[in-house]
């Protein structure tokens, strides 16, 4: 059963972002992850207490894989650029 990795994440530094950006990606794929959502325009419809700001959704193939790229060796020196150049608040969810 698909997971999905969800992050609101509200970059404080743009262009150092980007690097994360470049990193994340190939290690998410060499876990099966796809993304379905990076950034664009987003719509908040109905939120008392959640103001997101940039949403990403990955697609793993199972909460197993999810849960490895998110705690991966590989991923951990990637994961704190996200931490220094992001506020962001990550969570994995099973689908349906």
């Amino acid at each position: 059963m698909a997971a999905y990795i969800i992050v609101d994440t509200n970059v404080k530094d743009p262009e150092r972002y980007e690097e994360y950006k470049a990193l994340a990606r190939p290690i998410a794929e060499r876990f099966g992850g796809r993304y379905v959502v990076r950034g664009g325009p987003m719509r908040v419809v109905d939120s008392d207490l959640w103001e997101p700001t940039r949403m990403v959704v990955i697609e793993f193939p199972d909460m197993d894989s999810a849960v490895a790229f998110s705690t991966s060796d590989e991923y951990a020196p990637v994961a704190e650029l996200r931490h220094r150049y992001a506020d962001s608040t990550l969570v994995i969810v099973e689908g349906i």
